[in-house]
């Protein structure tokens, strides 16, 4: 039998659900949301609820968008001619921060992890190549995690997806540590490892 009001044991629940956020963290959120000004949990579900209903997916390179194409995809400033692939739309912040970067983006969203069921048909690895086949890419920077799901897919895509065409294929080079994310690299290392990117 639990300790808590229902309504307390279902926020508890739901926010154990979110990643990253164990049944100790989720409790302390709750509580703090119990103890927050109504004006201030007002904002979090009217954000909450605006994300939902006015963000998606660009239709071109799956970054979030509130248009049906992003604001790099519909941004004539940008390299029509090289194409950087990520996993998340997240890894597109962690690259747009260094400023070493001025093409376009395809976002996978996810890698290759055959634990979890995912194979390539689940991600955007087939609108990858359509994007290839019919925009002028001259250049493919394979971007995924240095772990094992992000260099599984980046052989996969680098092999099975890309090879027939004429293009340049390079990974970014070594300066990320192995087995962490993109989004936590700083600035410079990101930058170094961008610019000294190498062919497969």
């Amino acid at each position: 039998m639990s300790v808590y009001a229902k309504p307390v044991e279902v926020l508890i629940d739901e926010l154990g659900r979110l990643p990253g956020v164990g049944p100790k963290s989720a409790q302390r959120i709750a509580f703090h949301l119990l103890k927050a000004e109504t004006v201030d949990v007002k904002r979090l579900t009217d954000a909450l609820t605006d994300l939902k209903e006015s963000v998606s997916f660009c239709s071109r390179c799956f970054n979030v968008a509130t248009q049906t194409e992003c604001r790099i995809c519909t941004n004539p400033q940008r390299d029509d001619t090289i194409l950087c692939v990520v996993e998340e739309p997240k890894d597109i912040s962690a690259i747009e921060r260094t400023g070493s970067f001025k093409g376009r983006y395809h976002v996978l969203l996810g890698s290759i992890n055959p634990l979890e069921g995912i194979g390539p048909d689940k991600l955007k690895i087939r609108e990858l190549a359509h994007r290839v086949a019919a925009e002028n890419i001259t250049e493919v920077i394979l971007c995924t995690n240095p772990n094992l799901e992000g260099e599984t897919t980046a052989a996969f895509i680098a092999q099975k997806v890309l090879q027939p065409f004429e293009i340049k294929v390079t990974r970014l080079a070594s300066g990320l540590p192995v087995g962490g994310d993109l989004e936590y690299a700083d600035e410079l290392t990101l930058g170094r490892a961008l610019q000294g990117r190498q062919s497969l």
